[in-house]
């Protein structure tokens, strides 16, 4: 099975050419590193790290908040291309990030409004290894003075980065070479010793 990277950031708002650019560099070098993208099937800054992706012959999961095909495109507003594959949770906006968060080995964010918060707490509050893409837009800047000012030990990692190819090879090298688990939540090792599945990487270019 191929790792799974998230990918989470503004769907909407103000998003720059060079954001857009930035996105679709992150989702060309998950490509490259023979990687799934993941990301909400949305709009914006996620949309184009799914296009840099499929650009350089990459697949992608979109987690659609919708219930069918039709209420993804005519209720959301969200696109169905050029993703690979699409789960139709039913869950809505705010139930979708669960989902998202645990389909990702870890997640990068870029960018960021108030859903991209939600998703940011969920996966630290879960122990995922987190990207941050810094100097993208939104909230990208904040994301490591939130996690400082919770004062929760919960065995998350977070990276930051302003170079989309570094922060994916950062946190794709961690992720390969240590013993993280996908989510250390709940902090059930005692009875359930961590067991890291085997991945496969696949190189490109």
């Amino acid at each position: 099975m191929k790792i799974q990277i998230g990918v989470m950031g503004s769907a909407g708002g103000p998003i720059s050419a060079a954001e857009l650019e930035l996105s679709r560099r992150l989702g060309r070098r998950i490509a490259e590193r023979g990687a799934t993208i993941v990301t909400g099937a949305c709009p914006g800054l996620p949309h184009a790290a799914v296009i840099g992706a499929h650009e350089r012959g990459g697949q992608s999961l979109g987690v659609s908040p919708a219930l069918s095909r039709e209420e993804h495109v005519n209720v959301y507003g969200s696109p169905l291309q050029p993703y690979t594959t699409m789960v139709f949770t039913g869950s809505g906006l705010m139930g979708r990030e669960t989902h998202n968060i645990h389909s990702s080995d870890f997640v990068l964010f870029v960018g960021g409004r108030s859903g991209t918060l939600g998703e940011f707490c969920i996966a630290y509050d879960e122990g995922k290894l987190i990207g941050v893409l810094t100097n993208s837009g939104g909230i990208s800047n904040d994301f490591t003075h939130i996690a400082s000012i919770v004062h929760k030990d919960t065995g998350s990692i977070v990276i930051t980065d302003d170079d989309p190819k570094a922060l994916v090879d950062r946190c794709m090298d961690l992720y390969l070479s240590s013993a993280i688990p996908s989510s250390v939540a709940f902090n059930r090792t005692a009875e359930f010793p961590l067991r890291k599945p085997r991945v496969t990487q696949e190189t490109r270019g």
